[in-house]
């Protein structure tokens, strides 16, 4: 029997420390040991995107998502240096990703009624480096609007309010020449309202539904991806003659099918732009 070591004990501290061994989950299919050190550094692709913060953040209210999100940037024609206002922050989903947008000169404004909502909001952006980028204020944008020291500087408006229709005269205002607004809205019946409300101030006004649809891609051959009552998914869509000859071939191949788990209805998103004749 060998001699046991006094000093090699395992250690049940909680604490991660210098010398360590450490197991790093980097996704479900990739997980690392290392070996902590005070001065080491650990470099991955798994960057803290807001793409990334947006699957990890605390839901205080019901977020956007990676497909609007993107959709929502890119029809508000973000670039670098623009200028952003917001209502309601929320859990910060979408400001992160409108933060990224308009860096490293452009900056977001966005705003909440809930107090402790904001604060909360305030503090994620601490977290994350935004805060230089993003100004979160308390304010009732439905019943208020927005802050008078704004008129006239956004390039951009992103409303998502119960009743958008009220904030639409006081975004009209705020926005620069040839601004552009958009409003998110869960129920088509908020989006008539709305569109009544833009019709006053804007033009080319257009409502869009996103619906993503994943796929899962894996090798095989055709018959061994099997659903739970035993049929291959691929070859439930063929004929039975092309479902024979496939099965009997045992043929390596590429097989993609979508994804039953596919996120249905988030909201409509409505875009407008400012109206320059009036």
């Amino acid at each position: 029997m060998l001699p046991i070591d006094p000093t090699k004990k395992l250690s049940f501290n909680r604490r991660i420390a210098d010398g360590d061994l450490v197991i790093v989950y980097e996704r479900y299919d990739t997980m690392k040991p290392i070996k902590v050190s005070e001065k080491g550094v650990l470099q991955n692709r798994f960057a803290p995107t807001p793409e990334l913060w947006t699957l990890v953040l605390s839901h205080r209210t019901q977020i956007l998502y990676i497909a609007d999100i993107s959709f929502v940037v890119m029809y508000l024609e973000l670039v670098p240096g623009c200028v952003v206002l917001e209502s309601g922050t929320g859990s910060g989903s979408l400001t992160t990703s409108l933060a990224r947008a308009v860096a490293p000169t452009g900056h977001v404004h966005t705003f909440d009624f809930h107090e402790q909502r904001a604060a909360s909001a305030r503090e994620d952006f601490e977290r994350t480096g935004l805060s230089s980028l993003v100004t979160v204020g308390v304010r009732d944008i439905q019943g208020e609007g927005f802050p008078d020291q704004l008129l006239g500087q956004a390039d951009s408006v992103f409303l998502d309010l119960p009743q958008p229709w009220l904030a639409i005269p006081s975004a009209a205002k705020m926005l620069q020449q040839d601004g552009v607004l958009c409003s998110f809205s869960p129920c088509i019946e908020q989006v008539q309202k709305s569109c009544e409300a833009l019709k006053l101030y804007f033009t080319d006004i257009r409502t869009f539904e996103v619906l993503l649809q994943t796929y899962e891609v894996r090798e095989g051959n055709f018959g061994s991806w099997q659903d739970s009552d035993g049929a291959s998914s691929f070859l439930k869509g063929c004929k039975k003659r092309q479902r024979n000859n496939l099965e009997a071939s045992g043929t390596q191949t590429v097989i993609a099918r979508r994804n039953g788990e596919t996120r249905g209805h988030t909201g409509y998103l409505t875009f407008a732009r400012l109206n320059c004749s009036m």
